[in-house]
């Protein structure tokens, strides 16, 4: 094992290995995890169960022009870095060491020039990214406004166009992409899925005959839960691939007489008088300064007393930016945007709804990552025969990688409900205390 111990000397020494490197940007501490690289050398417990293995000179360009998440995704995806001690399908256990038990520090000035000799000055060229990943933030803007209808659907289409064979896999038979609620800690994956469409159903006070929009509705899961209960049920998705699977799946139910999914912008829907509204897992998508628009057409879809149930994913405070990080941004949800759940309820609030309830299924989502890993390490030969290994590796790595982001505080998801008064500040008659079980 290489051991680096920091002092004048090394300053001016000879080239250091990669695993010296590593040591510095450690402080020098000792690994818990193993590391090799390509250029022989090692650092941590050559017995430890879990590390990294650096396989390529490319690695190191990836790794040295773009430092923190998205430098690792790069050479991940690319297949020049590789995880050991853990799944492809899901990694969670390493980055949850990594995130543990490594604390990364900038290394002394005296020490930078050395890094910089020993990496090779080769290597602080940027170099194409995999062709997984989506254009740069400056691109997107150059080619289209962002969360117009033209550019949100280009990046609908990124995430959620991938192969519905692929999220049937994954998300198993409920075709659910968003955060369960599991009624038991050992509930499945599918019953933690129906016990939270039947949360939403009984939050929006839904009733035989009444009608829901369903906006960024996904594979329509809850457009035919509220069919099946007797619900007329309008939903909306951006995805084609969505729609179509949509489309095959309620005709196959028999539900045609009540429920519709349509392939548009939920920007697009002409009705309004719906009885309720539900968006489970839109808001992550428009962007934080449309929140104001964005109530104020779901509100006027409304009939006065209607309600609206808003699940996302959230900050947990109100001060960080809404930009997503590098990784997160150019692999998974493009323009994609998180704030705070007190943002939310004051955008709501300010074009005049009543915020009555609001609850954070944090821990649930953590939970829901771990199943759908579980599915995709479960189906892990077919998925990457379906879209790709370096595809599959960016699901592994992103569902690992949120489930650590909720368990530890960094994300959360909230559930909002609220209602639109009449003129008088009259809510339809709504009881004084939840009306749902929990």
């Amino acid at each position: 094992m290489t051991t680096y111990k920091e002092d004048a000397a090394h300053a001016g020494a000879g080239k250091l290995t990669l695993a010296e490197i590593l040591e510095i940007f450690t402080s020098g501490d000792a690994l818990p995890l193993k590391f090799t690289a390509y250029d022989g050398s090692s650092t941590g417990p050559q017995d430890a169960q879990l590390g990294l293995d650096l396989k390529t000179p490319r690695g190191t360009t990836y790794l040295a022009t773009a430092p923190g998440d998205l430098g690792l995704a790069r050479a991940y995806v690319s297949g020049d870095l590789e995880p050991l001690g853990v799944h492809p399908g899901d990694p969670y256990d390493l980055l949850r060491a990594l995130t543990d038990k490594l604390d990364f520090k900038r290394p002394p000035a005296r020490l930078l020039a050395n890094i910089v000799r020993s990496i090779g000055f080769e290597h602080l060229r940027p170099i194409a990214p995999p062709p997984q990943e989506a254009l740069p933030r400056w691109r997107r803007i150059a080619e289209g406004l962002r969360h117009s209808k033209t550019r949100d659907a280009d990046a609908i289409h990124h995430h959620y166009d991938v192969s519905n064979t692929f999220y049937e896999w994954v998300l198993g038979p409920s075709m659910t992409y968003t955060c369960a609620c599991y009624p038991e800690a050992d509930a499945t994956l599918e019953e933690a899925q129906e016990n939270k469409y039947r949360l939403v159903f009984e939050k929006l006070k839904l009733q035989p005959g009444d009608r829901l929009l369903d906006v960024g509705c996904g594979w329509g899961s809850m457009v035919r839960y509220a069919a099946r209960h007797g619900v007329k049920a309008v939903g909306v998705t951006l995805s084609k691939e969505q729609a179509a699977w949509a489309k095959k799946a309620i005709a196959d139910e028999g539900l045609s007489h009540l429920a519709e999914v349509r392939h548009g912008d939920y920007r697009d829907v002409r009705e309004s008088g719906f009885d309720a509204v539900s968006s489970i897992g839109l808001t992550e998508h428009i962007g934080v300064h449309n929140y104001p628009s964005y109530f104020r057409f779901l509100k006027s879809k409304m009939r006065t007393g209607a309600l609206l149930l808003n699940h996302c994913i959230t900050r947990p405070d109100n001060r960080a930016g809404a930009t997503a990080g590098g990784f997160i941004d150019r692999y998974v949800f493009p323009d994609g945007e998180l704030t705070g759940s007190g943002r939310i309820i004051t955008e709501a609030q300010d074009v005049g709804l009543e915020v009555v309830h609001e609850e954070n299924l944090r821990h649930h989502y953590a939970m829901t990552l771990r199943d759908w890993c579980a599915n995709l390490v479960e189906h892990w030969d077919e998925a990457v025969a379906e879209v790709g290994l370096p595809t599959a590796k960016v699901w592994g790595l992103y569902m690992a990688g949120s489930r650590l982001g909720f368990e530890t505080n960094v994300v959360q998801l909230h559930q909002i409900l609220a209602v639109k008064l009449d003129n008088h500040g009259g809510d339809g008659g709504l009881p004084l205390r939840p009306w749902w079980s929990a």
